[in-house]
């Protein structure tokens, strides 16, 4: 099953167009030095017009003894020690020291004090003044509220009580915080405008933009197919995207199996159990990859997936990369992932049977690459930020005296 393109008209004047503009803004979000995520993209434009403060992650969960919890431990504690780094024009980055556990009281006191503390030093050193808080990282909620704030936005774009390891009831415990601290609270699924209105009743929606210009260099015939999935024999099944536990491994490998005369080709790194995959021999494990080659790779697919378990995290989800695979020009095969079918043009299938014969639909897909593309041009961050502007100078003038 294809869905079809859904349409949101859009309003030619921007009421929000002077908002947001000639501020200084603390961001708590994932590692700077991680994959490009809607953060990533929102505070990059945002740069243009004010100052940032990046706040590297300060953790959902406790560290096991796994080799990789401690070495990302080692380098949190490496890089506490150094200065504010400035990666990009207006946009510093400060990796704090904090205990990466919050369900006891007495360590989040201590890591808002922590917090506080560093936060307030950045903020002296860079002269920043009337600061908006932009929170992404739930656990920010220890020292949401406390920096002496102008703003505070909660912008939501996962159901983060159901990520493994976490602990549900402190999650929600600081999102409740969130959501009735926030001045302005932004959500990025339905599914989450559902939830996050029974405490926030004004939240609202802005679903995920896409980076266009980037994306469609898999349309240019100047862009190189990467030697490693250069001459892989075809149909080239392509995903890409972090591999944990809401990817569908045995879906993965069912597709493999069947297509057994071309290729499955995965790019990202795997944090689940791949073992089923790497028994396969036409499964090519490429790991992590820049965010600069992936329209290569694209350019190197002839379907992409989106192969996620149907769940209460997916289910809540609105995935990134489906929007850069359409911009890309690639016809999609998803599960049904409610954002996703929304979106349209995507072939929705559920099970291993039906996901075959949506794959095999797919490499028929008449659309052509350069009209699927076009497709996404009116889902640009851009416009998702023009949109948060208009919120938030709707917002203001709802406050000013």
């Amino acid at each position: 099953m294809i869905t079809q393109p859904s349409t949101t008209p859009r309003s030619p004047a921007r009421p929000g167009a002077g908002a947001l503009r000639g501020r200084d803004i603390v961001c708590f979000s994932h590692d700077w030095t991680g994959d490009p995520l809607s953060k990533t993209h929102l505070m990059r434009l945002l740069a243009r017009d004010n100052r940032v403060l990046w706040v590297n992650s300060i953790g959902y969960r406790a560290p096991t003894a796994s080799r990789q919890d401690l070495s990302r431990a080692w380098k949190k504690l490496a890089a506490a020690t150094r200065p504010i780094s400035n990666p990009e024009k207006n946009i510093f980055v400060l990796s704090p020291l904090a205990i990466p556990a919050y369900q006891r009281a007495s360590i989040r006191k201590l890591n808002g004090f922590l917090l506080r503390q560093q936060v307030r030093w950045a903020f002296r050193r860079l002269g920043f003044r009337r600061v908006i808080n932009w929170v992404f990282n739930p656990p920010a909620a220890v020292v949401a509220g406390t920096l002496g704030e102008d703003r505070l936005i909660y912008y939501c774009v996962d159901e983060y009580a159901a990520f493994t390891g976490v602990s549900r009831s402190t999650m929600e415990d600081f999102e409740r915080y969130l959501l009735e601290k926030a001045d302005l609270s932004i959500v990025t699924s339905e599914g989450l405008l559902e939830t996050r209105r029974r405490i926030a009743p004004a939240a609202i929606l802005v679903r995920h933009g896409v980076d266009v210009p980037h994306f469609r260099r898999a349309l240019d015939p100047a862009t190189v197919v990467p030697p490693d999935l250069a001459g892989l024999p075809g149909p080239v099944i392509g995903f890409f995207g972090l591999i944990a536990d809401w990817v569908d491994v045995e879906l993965l490998a069912a597709v493999a199996k069947h297509f057994s005369g071309g290729s499955l080709v995965l790019v990202g790194k795997a944090v689940t159990d791949v073992s089923a995959l790497e028994a396969l021999p036409n499964v090519h494990l490429l790991g992590r990859k820049p965010y600069s080659e992936l329209p290569g790779y694209s350019k190197g697919f002839d379907v992409a997936l989106n192969p996620f378990r149907v769940n209460e995290l997916t289910l809540n989800a609105n995935p990134l990369k489906i929007r850069e695979y359409l911009a890309a020009g690639l016809p999609v095969v998803a599960t049904d992932i409610p954002e996703v079918s929304r979106l349209g043009l995507c072939h929705i299938a559920d099970g291993p049977e039906a996901t075959i014969r949506a794959i095999e639909a797919a490499l028929a897909d008449p659309m052509s690459r350069e009209e699927r593309s076009r497709s996404m041009e009116t889902e640009s961050w851009a416009s998702r930020l023009d949109d948060i502007r208009d919120h938030f100078a709707a917002m203001e003038a709802d406050r000013a005296p």
